[in-house]
């Protein structure tokens, strides 16, 4: 790691800019914004110099789609949601040092820049190209203003990038029978044209680089080898759309085309808005040029906090684009995380199957839930949040382990130290070992933030609780109290040292408590927030006694009180009570029928009977696994899109019903023969249909 002048190692650490196209739900917490906090408040106690910067991205497709479908503009919809995410961040403690938003005149102006300088290199490749126009909007339509029926599945409200029934990755042009969501006029082809990234080029440097970072976690780096061992290609960075940065006038006349009505392509100019929010920091700071410090010297450690499905745009695409322009430093580490599921279901905002963060807020304390995600967070793959298992980490560890113990010694030492930090003297072997064990944790739980292992880290910071309360256990003061007091004391003045190191190595995960626990312990504005202050209290500090007996408190007060059972049952109604009423999928409960077709269209399909002997994960492909299917006469390879409903491991030995005359059709890099026969629920859930006959049976 590398640091400034002073000694302070130098992080810029950004989290992934969310759509400003709704609010903030837990799988977003859990995918970046909470672990990339967790790291930076470590990071700050250590003393390290941390710019933690992010913001709204305001200029993707998916909020013309939704400001189409609202009727209104879509810089109505990012200005309704912008300040509702920016202050449900802010409540919910996540310490940005900046949060800005992408439809500003300083991200424009940087995008621009950017670009221009590609284009001045001959960094881009220009290619006319036939793309679909719908006649009555007068637009050319982006993928997701294009829906049709999927090639592979049949599915007939495929989206032109992605089938989201089984997976396969598409183009508008692939679709059958396509239609434009603006208008529902069917769309003609016509000629534009369009910058492109040709990845290729960056492809040896890019390996080159990825060699040296093995200690990246497995998921990001499985994905990354999958891209560049298909090879890269080239990616088109301009789109034919109302809404976004424009195509700077510069680079057009560079290129000779007339960029009239072209923009900067999302994912070219969103992680841009990393810089231009930076800029908009130094700014803020009354020192415009300091941004480079964190962007442009190697002395810097730059970091990405980011879900897995913008893996790809953080660790090939953004860095290509670094390489490209020459003047910025690459990412040391792009930690990304698994996606988190909601009471054993996959999270979806338009089936209302979701918990909102500022609704969240609105009824819970933050450390609750920050405590309860940061203890499951999906580092290495996707997990689960239930309000049971909520319940569960709020009681039986926060209010049993932790707020417990710090009850008990603040008591004991109210009402028989009149409030002060009584003196340790002559200490057993058990106040020996208590204070031996407490210099071990700074370093236990930094080296668990140190490697991004955010759930480790909590698991050692409430281990030093459930420390202080079987020591306090041990020691029995309510007995030693009369019996032997300077017993009774060492243990109170023990337990109040643990108790500090607590309210320093807990604040990056709970930070308001541990503030509460600091006034209780009278070390209120002692912990150093920056690193700056000399006399404050710092990480490493709290390896050993940070107080002096006769040392006065503050007063004590219960730091986490226990939920109810109808507390709990009544966030679970009111998420299932969303679910079936504020689905913004088809108003009728069940898919409607389909049009009649004759005995010989169904007599055409070779429906039979296997069993899967096989399955594992295709690369790059969220949704597809890989099946060998054994059929009695023969075996067969088969992609199915069921990745994020079931595991491979549960799929072999199952016996399934292939649909087996179906041409076969190259996805992925694969051959798939075949297609498995699903049902699915109207909540989206997909089950196999089994059946007894033998492997090879014809299904009539």
């Amino acid at each position: 790691m590398s640091s400034d002048n002073t000694g302070r190692k130098r992080f810029l650490v950004t989290a992934a800019l969310p759509y400003a196209n709704g609010p903030i739900h837990i799988g977003h917490l859990a995918g970046a914004y909470l672990p990339a906090d967790l790291y930076c408040r470590y990071r700050r106690l250590r003393g390290d110099d941390v710019v933690f910067i992010c913001g709204s991205d305001e200029l993707g497709v998916a909020i013309m789609v939704r400001a189409r479908n609202e009727g209104v503009e879509p810089l109505d919809i990012v200005n309704r949601y912008h300040p509702v995410i920016k202050k449900s961040f802010a409540d919910f403690g996540i310490s940005f040092d900046y949060y800005g938003r992408t439809t500003s005149e300083t991200h424009r102006e940087t995008s621009q820049s950017f670009f221009n300088k590609l284009a001045e290199g001959g960094n881009f490749t220009l290619k006319e190209e036939q793309q679909l126009f719908d006649p009555q909007a007068g637009l050319f339509l982006a993928d997701r203003f294009v829906v049709g029926t999927c090639p592979n599945c049949g599915f007939e409200e495929a989206n032109g990038d992605q089938c989201e029934r089984c997976g396969t990755t598409l183009s508008p042009s692939d679709l059958i029978n396509p239609r434009s969501t603006l208008s529902d006029a069917v769309p003609e082809m016509r000629s534009t044209t369009h910058w492109y990234l040709p990845l290729g080029k960056f492809q040896e440097r890019l390996e080159d680089w990825h060699s040296g970072h093995a200690d990246w976690k497995p998921n990001v780096m499985g994905q990354i080898r999958s891209w560049l061992a298909d090879g890269l290609r080239e990616r088109a960075i301009t789109r034919d759309v109302p809404w976004g940065v424009p195509v700077p006038r510069h680079a057009a006349d560079l290129a000779g085309v007339d960029a009239n009505g072209k923009v900067i392509y999302v994912w070219f100019d969103a992680p841009i808005g990393y810089i231009s929010a930076t800029k908009e920091w130094a700014e803020q700071q009354g020192d415009p040029d300091r941004w480079k410090d964190y962007w442009q010297d190697s002395e810097s450690t730059l970091l990405h906090f980011i879900g897995k499905d913008n893996i790809v745009f953080h660790c090939i695409m953004f860095p290509a684009m670094l390489m490209a322009h020459g003047e910025y430093i690459l990412p040391q580490n792009v930690p990304a995380n698994e996606f988190l599921n909601l009471e054993g279901r996959k999270l979806s905002t338009s089936r209302g199957w979701a918990v909102w963060l500022h609704e969240y807020l609105d009824e819970f304390d933050p450390d609750l839930l920050r405590y309860a995600l940061a203890a499951t967070l999906p580092e290495a793959k996707d997990a689960d949040f239930s309000w049971k298992d909520f319940q569960a980490r709020v009681n039986g560890e926060l209010a049993d382990v932790l707020g417990n113990f710090v009850n008990r010694t603040m008591t004991f030492a109210h009402r028989f130290y009149s409030g002060t930090v009584p003196e340790l003297s002559n200490p057993s072997t058990a106040d020996a070992d208590a204070l031996s064990e407490l210099h071990s944790f700074p370093d236990r739980i930094g080296n668990a933030y140190d490697a991004f292992r955010m759930r480790e880290a909590v698991f050692e910071t409430m281990a030093l609780a459930r420390l202080g309360n079987k020591y306090f256990n041990d020691t029995e003061p309510w007995k030693t109290r009369k019996d032997n007091p300077q017993a009774c004391a060492n243990t109170v003045h023990v337990s109040l040292q643990i108790c500090a190191s607590i309210c320093v190595l807990a604040d990056p995960v709970i930070p308001f408590a541990a503030a509460r626990l600091r006034s209780m312990l009278g070390l209120s504005g002692r912990v150093s927030a920056d690193g700056t202050s000399a006399s404050a209290i710092h990480w490493a500090d709290a390896s050993e006694p940070l107080l002096k007996a006769g040392h006065p408190l503050g007063e004590a007060e219960i730091l986490f009180e226990k939920i109810d059972d109808d507390v709990i049952e009544r966030q679970i109604a009111k998420l299932v009570s969303r679910s079936a009423e504020g689905s913004s999928e088809p108003a009728l409960p069940f898919e409607p029928a389909r049009d009649e077709i004759e005995y010989d269209d169904f007599a055409k399909l070779d429906l039979r009977m296997g069993t899967v002997i096989a399955a594992d994960r295709v690369p790059k492909a969220d949704k597809l696994l890989r099946l060998d299917v054994d059929l009695g006469y023969e075996k067969r390879q088969i992609l199915s899109g069921v990745a994020e409903q079931m595991k491979p491991e549960e799929l072999v030995g199952r016996r399934v019903v292939v649909v087996a005359n179906l041409k076969p059709r190259r996805l992925r890099g694969f051959d798939s023969a075949g297609m498995l026969l699903m049902a699915e629920d109207r909540d989206g859930k997909l089950c196999l249909i089994e059946s007894a006959g033998e492997d090879g049976a014809v299904v009539r």
